[in-house]
């Protein structure tokens, strides 16, 4: 049942392919002159289908993604119209009637389809070229925001606490020492992992005072790492930096295996040796 295809991520665009993947089969083989357009407009959709569907898993897309979803998924529409017309009106086409019409269809038959390739083919062509206008103008628009957002960035301030001088800073002395004192009290290699947790509001120095109680105590552990999170973090992003201080080997972005793949290889680095982490 088609109308069952039709989704609220992807709009018309199974149905669509599907269609489009009929036009290539033996009974509009006739139409090969135009076979290669009809493919390639398939590939830009699978595309776009892909797309849309790893969009809707998205919590919260941006606004300009809602806008191309949106303006995809009425083309999908607009494309079954088109397609389902064509379709239909080349299938009226083929009805073999009786008699003297016969006879006509007969005489008129090569100029027949020679209207219905180039038929096709305005249409295929004109579908192509609305998807691929509406992809390029999300890429500039995408790139718009992004050259907006560079100029317009702040600087995160905990990344400018982790580098301030500890000669700047106030009063930091004696919870830097009570921290350490934490972190350092009865410590033995048979003593269970100490974790600390410093909290406060926005402002009042606790990545500052996390970093110089890290500068303090780094030198006596081999393996350590000091990483900032922020509030919606990419797992992947924060394992991979971990991974490299703590192993000093280079995690590729490019190299294949799952979030739990990587928290295994940290796991088997780290199984007997102590580190310090903040």
């Amino acid at each position: 049942m088609e109308a069952a295809l039709v989704s609220v991520a992807t709009g018309a665009l199974k149905p669509v392919l599907g269609k489009l993947a009929t036009l290539l089969g033996d009974e509009y083989k006739r139409f090969k002159g135009v076979r290669g357009e009809i493919k390639s407009l398939s590939r830009e959709l699978a595309a776009m289908e892909a797309f849309l569907l790893n969009m809707s898993e998205e919590e919260d897309p941006d606004v300009q993604d809602k806008v191309w979803m949106n303006e995809v998924r009425e083309l999908s529409y607009d494309m079954e119209d088109s397609i389902d017309d064509f379709m239909q009106s080349v299938g009226s086409e083929d009805t073999k009637p009786d008699g003297f019409l016969e006879k006509m269809n007969n005489s008129l038959g090569k100029l027949g389809k020679m209207k219905a390739r180039r038929r096709i083919g305005n249409e295929i062509g004109d579908l192509k070229k609305q998807v691929i206008e509406v992809a390029e103008r999300n890429e500039r628009y995408k790139a718009r925001e992004a050259f907006s957002k560079a100029k317009n960035a702040t600087v995160d301030p905990r990344a400018l606490a982790i580098f301030k001088h500890a000669s700047e800073l106030v009063g930091i002395d004696e919870p830097k020492a009570e921290v350490i004192k934490l972190l350092t009290k009865g410590v033995s290699t048979q003593e269970r992992v100490k974790l600390v947790s410093i909290v406060g509001s926005g402002g009042m120095g606790k990545t500052t005072l996390a970093n110089q109680v890290y500068q303090d105590l780094k030198g006596e552990f081999k393996y350590r790492a000091f990483l900032s999170i922020s509030r919606n973090p990419d797992m992947m992003n924060i394992m991979r930096p971990i991974f490299s201080e703590v192993s000093g080997q280079r995690y590729a972005d490019t190299e294949a295996g799952s979030i739990q793949q990587l928290i295994s290889k940290i796991k088997d680095f780290l199984v007997d040796k102590r580190l310090v982490f903040h």
